[in-house]
């Protein structure tokens, strides 16, 4: 599919490319079971076979459990916690990780869990990851480094509850053989909302619908400040200063603004501790254009600005394209 008809990048416009010929894309591995399964039936079986991955028998968790937490507790609207995480395929993994984590993971490993509310995917081509910045960055190493990025939204007030399910959850996947283990996490956290930045005041959607609306693009920018002392001046300077007069007239239609948070000590062995919690921000730009379209324009002095302001370093801007759920468009073009 191409944008608009242009060419000169890359092929865009040409046809999407479809995987190897002798590539299948694998089941989630709690499907396997129960293929082989009814494999197994024949024209003169007497008995259907047992399917080993039927439904489980619902467990009585007591006749007022569920009324009774939802009885209680926050349960607004606004997204208090974000869980952002930046993944790289291990090369010749990329068809069969994209399979996984949207088929598999992104339900079961996030979306279907307590709190949290909105998700969505992003992906970086090859050409996206070029335009990546700085060279040297403390984040991505090297800063192309990290094809996928997935996005999700945590009810304000419910961090301590979804961390308590979604590190019970991952062990269980672990332990069912559902993690994908050819991947590297690049950049992983769980952060808390500190700010959202409109481009157009009270007008268009809020944060809370911004996973949900169809943004062509996302930008995600983490910045250092110079010592734990500085990240207050630096947000302020950001939502004061910076973003209201970067926002006028570009496709950034908001930015939202997001500190990290420690992973607890019984997280997954394969995802590291988090860096820059004291002095680290992360902001997220939803665009309404390609990044491509005006990146130059937009985001090329931007790290400059930032030096200028004795407040902190970028360390990492990296532009993104929504995934297209289903299909495995773009990862032909992740190498």
């Amino acid at each position: 599919m191409g944008r608009g008809g242009r060419g000169g990048r890359g092929g865009r416009d040409g046809p999407i490319r479809s995987p190897p010929d002798d590539f299948v894309h694998p089941p989630p591995p709690h499907l396997m079971t129960r293929q082989l399964n009814l494999s197994l039936m024949t024209a003169d079986s007497e008995h259907t076979p047992e399917v080993t991955n039927a439904p489980a028998a619902a467990v009585d968790t007591g006749p007022a459990t569920y009324a009774d937490l939802a009885a209680v507790g926050p349960y607004g609207v606004h997204p208090g916690h974000a869980l952002i995480t930046m993944v790289e395929p291990h090369p010749g993994h990329e068809y069969a990780y994209n399979r996984w984590y949207e088929d598999d993971h992104y339900i079961a490993g996030a979306m279907a869990m307590p709190w949290i509310f909105s998700g969505r995917r992003w992906v970086a081509t090859r050409e996206l990851q070029l335009l990546r910045r700085p060279e040297q960055s403390a984040v991505a190493r090297p800063v192309t480094a990290g094809c996928y990025l997935s996005t999700y939204w945590i009810t304000e007030g419910r961090y301590d509850e979804h961390m308590k399910w979604t590190v019970g959850i991952n062990k269980r996947l672990n332990r069912d053989g559902r993690v994908y283990r050819d991947r590297t996490h690049v950049f992983t956290a769980f952060q808390d909302h500190l700010a959202t930045v409109y481009r157009d005041g009270a007008a268009g959607p809020r944060d809370f619908h911004a996973l949900d609306h169809p943004y062509a693009g996302l930008v995600l920018e983490v910045i250092d400040a110079d010592g734990p002392e500085r990240r207050d001046q630096l947000l302020e300077w950001l939502c004061a200063r910076q973003l209201p007069r970067r926002l006028p007239g570009s496709a950034a239609a908001m930015v939202t603004v997001f500190r990290p948070t420690p992973l607890p000590g019984d997280r997954m062995s394969y995802v590291r501790q988090v860096e820059g919690v004291d002095t680290r921000l992360t902001l997220l730009w939803f665009l309404q254009e390609d990044p491509r379209d005006r990146w130059t324009e937009q985001f090329a002095d931007l790290e400059e600005e930032v030096a200028e302001s004795g407040l902190g370093r970028v360390e990492l801007l990296a532009p993104f394209l929504p995934t297209v759920p289903g299909t495995d468009r773009y990862v032909s073009e992740l190498r």
